[in-house]
């Protein structure tokens, strides 16, 4: 199998430089990342792809019984891994890609050396002395609604995920970013997002991590925040001046600051 055709590879930045791996969250794909690439591709190799079903990947080899778990995308990250031979990578995950990242460290610990968490949660849904931001009847309430009407949740969905309301451009481009998405992979990618309890998980983290919360974000309250950093104890928390769940299209900037501290700090 061509993995770099599959996973829509690309690359920027100079070929010997340390490797960093972006990985997208759900309804998107790598130009998500285009405003923070340039200033992490001055030092380091930024390696970009997609996840089978999303973007610019070979939708051809997408299987329900594959991406139906995390460690289905996990699966993913660790064969491109593979195939590019990388060592000692920071794999950078937004949203639901965080929790991929700790999966994927966890089952190829010497291709992945750090983690960079970008808005992460790792179970949406309130518990006993959690909270995730959700109820179990709101999930249900919003995965019913895009499986009945995926379009049209797109639309009244991207702008508050997105916030800046004041912005209106930033939530149209995660509208059509969503729309671009085939329902059916949608649905999918969904319920394994939204339905995912990945606490548990968080203990297998052994090495260095930063944890990027939004100041505003309704998708990842800043509990979650506090949350995912207590339970991983390499890890460090760092708030950005942002609203919203996509830092890095609403505060490119600031992620793009944050995230270069970091690596720096491993150089």
């Amino acid at each position: 199998m061509d993995i770099r055709r599959r996973n829509n590879v690309r690359f920027a930045g100079p070929a010997d430089g340390p490797v960093v791996v972006l990985a997208h969250g759900f309804g998107c794909d790598q130009n998500m990342w285009r405003l923070i690439v340039p200033a992490l591709a001055v030092r380091y190799r930024v390696v970009l792809f997609d996840y089978v079903g999303s973007g610019g990947s070979d939708l051809s080899t997408w299987s329900e019984e594959r991406y139906s778990s995390l460690r289905g995308y996990a699966q993913d990250v660790v064969e491109v891994c593979e195939e590019l031979n990388l060592h000692d990578a920071v794999f950078v995950g937004h949203s639901v890609s965080a929790m991929v990242g700790v999966l994927a460290a966890e089952a190829a610990p010497q291709r992945i050396g750090a983690l960079v968490m970008v808005a992460p949660s790792p179970c949406y849904i309130d518990g006993e002395d959690y909270r995730g931001g959700f109820s179990a009847e709101d999930i249900e309430e919003l995965l019913t609604s895009l499986e009945s009407n995926y379009l049209g949740w797109s639309s009244a969905m991207a702008p508050v995920i997105m916030g800046n309301p004041e912005r209106p451009a930033l939530g149209q481009e995660l509208t059509n970013s969503f729309c671009a998405t085939d329902p059916d992979i949608a649905r999918v990618f969904a319920r394994t997002t939204f339905l995912t309890d990945s606490r548990g998980d968080l203990a297998s983290v052994r090495v260095p991590t930063l944890v990027l919360e939004c100041s505003q974000d309704v998708i990842a309250p800043r509990e979650v925040g506090a949350y995912v950093r207590s339970a991983i104890p390499s890890s460090r928390l760092v708030t950005l001046d942002a609203t919203g769940h996509c830092p890095q299209l609403s505060a490119p900037e600031a992620t793009a600051e944050a995230i270069l501290a970091f690596l720096e700090e491993r150089r």
